[in-house]
């Protein structure tokens, strides 16, 4: 990791100079590691140690049961953290999987590290851990909305629920989805083809409008 300019844009190194990042990785042994498109970061059953941040793609986090069925838990972008939950609550053995959904590039930072201040008192660890926080936080709000999509009884309604939470962030009724079919249907727990269907029905009866992933709520 060599362009620690760019890192200061992420919210997880808010407040944190520029001259103190390189001093920051070498203290707490923060590393970096590319994935290409398809490969798993971690594995259901596999031990966190380190929090994961996304420096360059889009990760998955989904679980998939014996038969190989898959359901995506959750989409991360670019300056987003994942395995905290496991690590911050000591639950070191994963019950999911991390997956990349495109070419990654993720930063490592070794937990334990980073809550234990260093003899050289570095100032940089208590705004990290602050900012630490504020992201859990984050995360957590988003796992909230997840929960609201999946306690819906239909699939109107999970896609009603869905939509609405891309249009609040968007601030506008017409927005692009972040994912394709397929990964819809995976996220939001329902079959891809019933999907489909309720999806035609609904523009038929004009509640939405939508061309590939353009959708627009009437």
């Amino acid at each position: 990791m060599k362009d620690f300019k760019s890192l200061l844009n992420y919210d997880i190194f808010k407040g944190i100079l520029e001259d103190e990042m390189k001093p920051m990785f070498n203290c707490i042994g923060i590393y970096s590691k590319k994935y290409y498109k398809n490969e798993y970061i971690y594995f259901d059953g596999n031990e966190l140690n380190n929090i994961g941040l996304i420096y360059k793609g889009t990760v998955h986090m989904i679980k998939e049961d014996y038969w190989g069925n898959k359901s995506i838990f959750m989409i991360m972008n670019r300056g987003e953290i994942f395995g905290e939950s496991y690590i911050c609550s000591d639950i070191l053995t994963s019950s999911v999987s991390f997956y990349a959904n495109t070419d990654c590039e993720i930063i490592f930072l070794p937990f334990s590290r980073v809550l234990k201040t260093c003899k050289n008192s570095c100032q940089f660890h208590n705004r990290l851990i602050e900012n630490m926080v504020t992201e859990i936080a984050k995360k957590n709000i988003q796992l909230i909305e997840k929960v609201d999509i999946l306690s819906k009884r239909t699939i109107r309604e999970k896609i009603m629920t869905y939509l609405s939470q891309i249009a609040q962030i968007s601030g506008e009724k017409s927005f692009v989805l972040p994912m394709g079919r397929n990964e819809l249907s995976e996220y939001l727990g329902v079959n891809r083809s019933a999907l489909s269907r309720e999806l035609a029905q609904m523009k038929k009866e004009k509640i939405i409008d939508f061309s590939k992933n353009t959708f627009e709520i009437l």
